[in-house]
């Protein structure tokens, strides 16, 4: 076996410090070698841990021409798995490009790690290396904390970030779901999102959201409209139970017209009932025959 260089790699301070000294009499007769093997693309299954979640078409055609006349440069990592399969570490774009030039094996690292030690691999190898969405790099970090349970400053050493860095995406993941979107697909930046992320009021939120993308508002321009909408008198707080103002009109509107008593009832999540009360057969089918002419 070729003795490690610890100097080689170039794999960053985050990934080197995860990465620690495996011993092999303890891997069960498993080997990590510095040598590349030649692994077989059809004994290579996906990353579990991969943060990315799309594949830009384009580039990974331009990644397999370039494959095609060069080869592999980089060498993919993985780990052996009992069943004589290969877990990918880090590597899944070239392993995809690689299949769209028409090889049948790629180069790769293999490695010994348990299922903790693999995650924090891969997810550090991709924040690293990948170009990833700020949406994915928050991913990532949330994944990171939770699984690994590492503190946010354990977090900050591991991945080569100030902590402030790490708060920074976190805080992403706070935002609404149309602003998390907007992030993903790049009709926003990170700066953008930063500041929208202190505009708690959903609907100023949103306004603001689509001004940016509307308007193309640069980040000075929507911190200032943030900043603004922060001064804005709150609104009224409605009381648990009170309809918010589109049921209570609805509900007056079908009062007026069936002329006869309507109860909405609404939950906080937007369940509810809608009841008609009729004082007679003959009322109902008056409410009935109302119903039915609107249906026609």
């Amino acid at each position: 076996m070729i003795a490690k260089n610890k100097k080689a790699g170039g794999l960053g301070r985050g990934l080197g410090s995860i990465l620690p000294d495996i011993d092999l009499d303890a891997a069960q007769g498993n080997t990590v070698t510095a040598a590349i093997s030649e692994i077989p693309l059809a004994k290579i299954v996906a990353n579990p841990y991969q943060p990315r979640k799309e594949f830009d078409d384009e580039a990974l055609a331009e990644l397999a021409q370039s494959i095609r006349q060069q080869g592999v440069i980089t060498p993919v990592t993985v780990r052996r798995m009992p069943d004589g399969s290969y877990q990918l570490i880090a590597g899944e774009r070239r392993c995809r490009a690689s299949q769209l030039a028409g090889l049948k094996e790629v180069p790769a690292y293999v490695r010994v790690a348990t299922d903790n030690q693999m995650m924090e691999m891969a997810l550090v190898e991709n924040i690293q290396r990948e170009n990833l969405n700020a949406m994915e790099v928050a991913l990532a970090y949330k994944a990171l904390i939770e699984e690994c349970q590492l503190t946010h400053d354990q977090l900050s050493e591991k991945v080569g970030k100030n902590r402030s860095t790490i708060t920074n995406y976190l805080r992403l993941l706070n935002l609404p779901a149309e602003t998390q979107l907007a992030l993903s697909n790049d009709q926003i930046s990170m700066a953008h999102a930063r500041a929208l992320v202190n505009v708690e009021d959903i609907d100023l939120h949103l306004e603001i959201l689509h001004a940016i993308i509307e308007r193309h508002l640069s980040v000075h321009q929507a911190e200032a409209m943030a900043k603004s909408a922060k001064k804005k008198p709150a609104a009224p707080v409605r009381k648990r139970g009170d309809l918010p103002t589109f049921h209570a009109d609805a509900q007056s509107r079908l009062k007026d017209y069936l002329q006869s008593s309507v109860e909405i009832k609404r939950s906080q999540r937007g369940k509810g009932s809608l009841t008609i009360l009729f004082n007679s057969d003959s009322d109902f089918q008056r409410i009935v025959a109302l119903l039915d002419k609107d249906s026609k």
